[in-house]
């Protein structure tokens, strides 16, 4: 017994020692380090290389070299014992990886990694598509360089000038707020954008579409790494959502609007043309002491001619501009659509208590509400669903299912009495009887 116990004393103390807590052995080395100092190397073949893990001290080199040596048991416990089935699964993943030069265990590294990350390989799975997707290779391409790109290539394919028109209305106004590259607009920067809008649904949505083609352009001409606005809410367009403006509002809009732009506030509110219309409309096509105005074919949306009457309210509107001649507006549609916005913030008031002046909120502008305003007050003035169609360009159908009951006749009496003050620009409620 001293004999044995004398003989385990002495291949503790030599060096290096083998740790083998089962079948596998694994070797323990001491060492001078280049500083004096006594270091321990375990040697560990654990991924099929043979390296040397550093401890600073003999216990928790030997601590490790056991664990290593544990592990290893395991490991071959588990590859004797492996089923056919097993054994085909494990060749199959070896094949699989082969082309990529990475084994099995780097390759379940990787994926354990990513798990605790993520949670689960269907996450796995959309992370790396969607880093291989805003990593593919694209070339810097400024918004507003997009949107000029975009419109030229519509242009040049024969789209019609009304189609280009609302393209490059909406698109322009994008692209005045989004000052980057194609290339790194996020879902959240259009998101952000859309809802900034506060829109009707129907409006943001016609946004959202443009906006969408857009980055479709920009994604096919490698602009763009993706479409960031697939991403964005769709909006569900809730029947009937119409919206106006009150009496109060016009008579404060047309007070703010510029000379020239006034008519065409006007045209809208009490004659309900379109916006398009109005953009195509001349002087000529007004006639006033016949009270009432053409609209041709080519200037309708539905290429059909219309008649629609001229009220008193108007009449007075559009007198002071009689004796012009050419088109009603001069300008694009871009700077039509600004001139609504910069119109709607100009009938802020701001207090003044020196002269008794309350303050007052801008009136909000309502796209497409200066038609809508006038299809539900005149029919709640007439209650004549086809004669307003006729006035309007569309359908009884649609008249009654937009426009009824939305506001009262007292209303309506109200709004075709909005009336210029001839003193000056200032706009008064007068009492003119309506056509």
């Amino acid at each position: 017994m001293k004999l044995i116990a004398s003989r385990k004393r002495q291949q503790e103390q030599t060096w290096p020692r083998k740790v083998q807590p089962g079948r596998a052995i694994v070797t323990v080395y001491r060492r001078k380090t280049p500083t004096g100092n006594i270091g321990y190397m375990v040697v560990n073949y654990a991924d099929g290389k043979r390296r040397f893990d550093s401890y600073a001290t003999e216990t928790e080199a030997l601590e490790a070299a056991d664990k290593l040596a544990k592990q290893i048991d395991k490991r071959d416990y588990v590859a004797a014992s492996m089923t056919q089935a097993q054994a085909v699964e494990y060749a199959d993943a070896i094949a699989a990886l082969a082309p990529f030069n990475v084994t099995i265990r780097a390759a379940c590294s990787a994926v354990a990694e990513s798990l605790k990350t993520v949670g689960d390989l269907s996450s796995v799975h959309a992370a790396i598509k969607f880093y291989a997707a805003r990593h593919k290779q694209t070339t810097k391409k400024p918004v507003a360089e997009l949107v000029a790109e975009l419109l030229e290539v519509k242009r040049g394919r024969g789209a019609s000038p009304r189609y280009i028109g609302d393209l490059e209305s909406r698109l322009r106004r994008f692209s005045d707020d989004c000052l980057k590259d194609a290339n790194t607009v996020t879902t959240a920067d259009i998101q952000s954008w859309l809802d900034g809008l506060e829109l009707s649904t129907q409006s943001y949505n016609n946004f959202r579409r443009v906006v969408h083609l857009l980055f479709q352009f920009a994604v096919a001409r490698g602009f763009a790494a993706d479409n960031p606005v697939a991403g964005t809410e769709k909006v569900k367009i809730k029947n009937g959502e119409i919206g106006i403006f009150s009496p109060d509002d016009i008579a404060r809009l047309l007070a703010a609007a510029d000379e020239d732009f006034r008519p065409c506030l006007a045209l809208g509110a009490f004659a309900g043309l379109r916006t398009a219309e109005i953009e195509r409309l001349a002087w000529e096509d007004i006639d006033l002491p016949g009270r009432m105005i053409k609209i041709g074919a080519s200037k309708s949306k539905t290429a059909s001619r219309r008649i629609v009457p001229i009220h008193d309210n108007l009449r007075a509107w559009l007198a002071p501009y009689a004796e012009r001649q050419g088109k009603v507006w001069t300008s694009d549609s871009i700077t039509f659509t600004n001139r609504e916005r910069q119109t709607a913030a100009a009938t802020a008031v701001v207090a003044d208590g020196a002269d008794a002046i309350k303050p007052r909120k801008p009136v909000k502008w309502q796209r497409n509400g200066l038609r809508h305003s006038y299809a539900s007050y005149r029919f709640a003035q007439i209650g004549d669903a086809g004669r307003v169609a006729g006035e309007l360009g569309n359908s009884a159908a649609v008249v009654h299912r937009h426009y009824r009951e939305l506001v009262k006749p007292a209303d309506a009496l109200q709004w075709f009495n909005v009336c210029p003050n001839r003193a000056g620009n200032i706009v008064e409620l007068t009492a003119v009887e309506a056509a």
